[in-house]
């Protein structure tokens, strides 16, 4: 059994091309794979399935679960690292390749092949629903907060500065007390249409990047008056370039840059 392992801004995936759709994923075999010492290593695995585009409007159904095993409605770098294999995989071809999540449908515009291993390609990421704001995690530190949907559960937090919060310590009371979990970001304001955050995600904890996390925390800036409509936004692992228009809709681009091949042994499912 073949995987590819690819990353976006450090936020890594395995990729399943499963051309007959007969190795589902579970919760154990995901777990065990993506764990980092005893698997292959990853923040999250992707199974895609083909589709017809014509009667499904979609090139590929990508599956996505979260290293712990639970499964997850999109990701904005896991959608362009399944775009990328797709493409290797000579799958799809470009420039566009819509992809049906458990979100909805999205669709990666391939813009650029960087060099051999990396493309850049952007993603229409939905219409982002702003929420309530969340006072209880509000104080100290904290100055505002505001729950952003991006077909996934995001809680941004703005703050002075990125380590006067211990994010990963945020992350898991977030996720033990909020009903679904979420994905937790701190953000801070830079200059002009710029703003830093630092991720856990819920499922996975502490990333490098987070893709619909850049996306929430643009949507939250422009919401603040931060930022206009296009935002970068730095992450540990680099920065992704969002555009957030005031009907809602949103779009990320970034990287995505193939990291491996991976032969499994044992079969499938794989433990």
């Amino acid at each position: 059994m073949r995987l590819t392992k690819h990353h976006g801004l450090g936020n890594d995936f395995l990729v399943l091309l499963d051309e007959e759709a007969s190795h589902p994923l579970d919760a154990d075999v995901a777990q065990a794979l993506c764990d980092r010492h005893t698997g292959v290593g990853a923040d999250g695995i992707i199974r895609a399935t083909r589709l017809d585009v014509v009667a499904d409007d979609a090139i590929a159904a990508m599956d996505l679960r979260n290293a712990d095993g639970s499964p997850a409605e999109t990701s904005g770098n896991g959608i362009r690292c399944l775009a990328q294999a797709l493409i290797l995989a000579g799958w799809a071809s470009g420039p566009a390749i819509p992809v049906r999540t458990d979100a909805g449908r999205r669709v990666v515009t391939l813009h650029d092949r960087v060099d051999r291993r990396t493309h850049v390609l952007s993603v229409e990421m939905g219409v982002a629903r702003v929420g309530s704001e969340a006072p209880e995690w509000a104080g100290g530190p904290v100055r505002r907060t505001l729950r952003v949907d991006v077909g996934n559960p995001h809680l941004v937090l703005e703050v002075g500065g990125l380590d006067e919060v211990d994010v990963v310590e945020l992350g898991e009371s977030v996720n033990a007390k909020e009903p679904g979990g979420a994905n937790v970001h701190l953000l801070t304001g830079e200059t002009g249409d710029r703003v830093a955050i630092r991720t856990y995600e819920r499922g996975v904890g502490p990333t490098l990047a987070c893709g619909t996390g850049a996306c929430a925390a643009a949507v939250a800036a422009r919401a603040w008056g931060l930022v206009g409509d296009v935002v970068a936004v730095d992450q540990a692992g680099g920065t992704a370039d969002v555009t957030a228009g005031a009907d809602g809709a949103v779009e990320l681009r970034g990287p995505a840059t193939l990291v491996a091949t991976v032969e499994l042994s044992g079969g499938w499912p794989w433990r």
